[in-house]
C-alpha cells in the first residue's frame, strides 16, 4: 500500500487556462525573470501533493512531468517534508567539502552501497546534474591524465560549459555561445525505431560500436588519448531511446580494452524511475563513474558523483563545492533512498507496465503514434504523420502537449517529436488510466481535426 496517495482528485479545470491569477503572476514573472527560460505552458503553480498539482487559480492538473523527473517520491511527500524540518532546525548548512556532518556521510555510505557493481566506491557531491557531469568530466581526465571524450548525438548532459559540450541534443542550446570544451567528439546512439532499413537491432547496434572502434579511433581520436565514454542509459531529453539489450555491456568492453572509463549519466533515468534503482541496472554493467541528481532528493537541489575508489583519487583541493551535500539535501535523499527501496521502485515496475501495455493499446487505435518505448515510469511515446515514411510529426507532438495541459494533464516533449511521460513514483493505475483517457480524447481530437 503506497504511503503518498494524493487525496486531491484530478484534473479539476475550474477556469479558462491561464486563469486570473495565473495571467497576473506570469506578467510579473516575464518582466524579471530570464527569457531563455523554456516554459511549456502557462502553468502557475501553487502548491503540490502526491501526483497532484495546483495552480493559483485552483485548478488541479494530474502531473505526469514530476518537476522534470525529480519529484520521485511525489510532491512534498510527509516523509520527507519531516525529515526535511527536522533537519532545519538543528543546521542549515556547514560546508561538507571542509568541514564533517552527518546527513552528508550517511548518505555517502548509502549511495556507496547501492551504487552499481560490487567494487568499493566514493562519493562526491554537488548541486545538480550539469555539476555532476562537469566533476565526472574533472575527475576521468585527472584520473587518466587523457583530454579526449566522446559522447553520443541526442544526449543531454546539462549547460554548463562542459556539460553543454558533451551535450548533443539540439543546435539551440549551443547557438551563440562560442568554442565549446576541446576534445569533445560525438557518434551515434542505437535508435532501433529509425535504424537504417534492413538492419536489426543487433546489425544497428554493431554498426554504432564499429563507428567508434573502425572509424574514430583509426581516424581522428586515437584511443590512447581518450579519458571516458559518457553515456545515458536511456536517452533522455534525446526521446526516451532505449537501446538495443547489449549494447551497454559491449560499449563498456570497448572502453575498458582500452583503458578508458565508462560514464554512466542516471541524471534523468536513475533514482528507481525504471523500475530499478539504477537504468544501468538493467544492462548488468557496473559504470567507473556514476552522475546522479534530479530524483535523488524528492526536489530538494542535490546531485553526486559516485566512482570506484581507485578512481576518486584526486588530491584535497582538487574539486569542491560550497553547497554541494547540504545537510537538508542529504537528509532528504536518505529519506527518498528509503522509500523506494521498500516500495516506490517495485510500483515503478508495476504501473510502467501497465502503462506501456495501455499504449500499446493506443497506438492501434490512433495512426498519430509512432512508437512507444520505455522503462518503468520512463516512457516515451514518438508521434509520426505516416508510419511508413516515420515522417516526425514535430507541430504534432507540441499540441498534444498544449492539448493534454488544458484537460488537466501534465506533460513535456523530448526529442524532436516524442512526448515524455515521467510522473512521480508514487502514481496508481487508476491515476494512470486518467492519463491515458486524456491523451487517447486529445489525439482523437487531432486526428479528427
Amino acid at each position: 500500500m503506497l504511503q503518498r496517495r494524493s487525496v486531491l482528485n484530478a484534473p479539476v479545470i475550474r477556469t479558462k487556462l491561464p486563469g486570473p491569477n495565473a495571467s497576473k503572476l506570469i506578467a510579473s514573472d516575464e518582466k524579471f525573470t530570464s527569457p531563455s527560460y523554456t516554459r511549456a505552458y502557462p502553468l502557475a503553480v501553487k502548491r503540490g501533493e502526491g501526483a497532484v498539482i495546483e495552480d493559483v487559480d485552483g485548478n488541479l492538473f494530474l502531473d505526469f512531468t514530476a518537476g522534470i523527473a525529480v519529484c520521485a517520491t511525489g510532491h512534498c511527500h510527509p516523509d520527507v517534508v519531516n525529515a526535511i524540518q527536522h533537519q532545519s532546525e538543528r543546521l542549515l548548512h556547514m560546508s561538507g567539502t571542509d568541514f564533517y556532518y552527518g546527513p552528508q556521510c550517511e548518505l555517502a555510505r548509502k549511495l556507496a552501497e547501492i551504487a552499481p557493481g560490487d567494487s568499493a566506491k566514493r562519493v562526491f557531491f554537488t548541486n545538480s546534474g550539469a555539476e555532476s557531469v562537469e566533476a565526472a568530466l574533472k575527475l576521468a581526465r585527472y584520473h587518466t591524465g587523457r583530454q579526449q571524450v566522446i559522447a553520443f548525438f541526442g544526449a543531454f548532459h546539462g549547460r554548463t560549459m562542459g556539460a553543454l559540450s558533451l551535450t548533443g541534443s539540439k543546435a539551440i542550446q549551443r547557438q551563440g555561445f562560442g568554442a565549446m570544451l576541446p576534445g569533445v567528439t560525438h557518434t551515434e546512439y542505437p535508435n532501433c525505431y529509425r535504424m537504417p532499413a534492413g538492419s536489426t537491432p543487433e546489425s544497428h547496434m554493431k554498426d554504432c560500436l564499429d563507428r567508434i572502434e573502425l572509424l574514430l579511433f583509426r581516424k581522428t581520436v586515437p584511443p590512447e588519448d581518450v579519458a571516458a565514454i559518457v553515456v545515458e542509459p536511456i536517452q533522455g531529453e534525446g526521446g526516451y531511446i532505449v537501446p538495443p539489450p547489449e549494447f551497454h555491456q559491449r560499449l563498456s568492453e570497448i572502453a575498458h580494452k582500452h583503458g578508458i572509463l565508462y560514464i554512466v549519466d542516471e541524471v534523468q533515468a536513475g533514482m528507481g524511475r525504471t523500475g530499478k534503482m539504477f537504468a544501468i541496472d538493467h544492462w548488468g554493467v557496473e559504470p567507473d563513474i556514476v552522475c546522479l541528481a534530479k530524483g535523488l532528493a524528492s526536489g530538494m537541489p542535490l546531485g553526486a558523483i559516485v566512482a570506484r575508489s581507485e578512481i576518486m583519487d584526486w588530491p584535497p583541493g582538487a574539486h569542491a563545492s560550497t553547497f554541494g551535500g547540504n545537510p537538508i539535501s542529504c537528509v532528504a535523499a536518505l529519506e527518498t533512498i528509503r522509500l523506494l527501496e521498500e516500495e516506490l521502485i517495485e510500483n515503478s515496475a508495476k504501473v510502467g507496465e501497465y502503462l506501456m501495455t495501455r499504449l500499446g493499446a493506443l497506438q492501434q487505435r490512433h495512426p498519430l503514434i509512432g512508437d512507444v518505448r520505455g522503462k518503468g515510469l520512463m516512457i516515451g511515446i514518438e508521434l509520426v504523420r505516416d508510419r511508413n515514411t516515420k515522417e516526425r510529426a514535430v507541430e504534432e507532438a507540441e499540441e498534444l502537449v498544449q492539448n493534454c495541459f488544458l484537460k488537466g494533464l501534465l506533460l513535456l516533449g523530448c526529442g524532436e517529436n516524442s512526448v515524455r511521460l515521467s510522473p512521480p513514483l508514487v502514481i496508481d493505475e487508476q491515476q494512470a488510466e486518467t492519463a491515458i483517457a486524456i491523451i487517447d480524447a486529445a489525439l482523437g481530437e487531432m486526428e479528427s481535426a
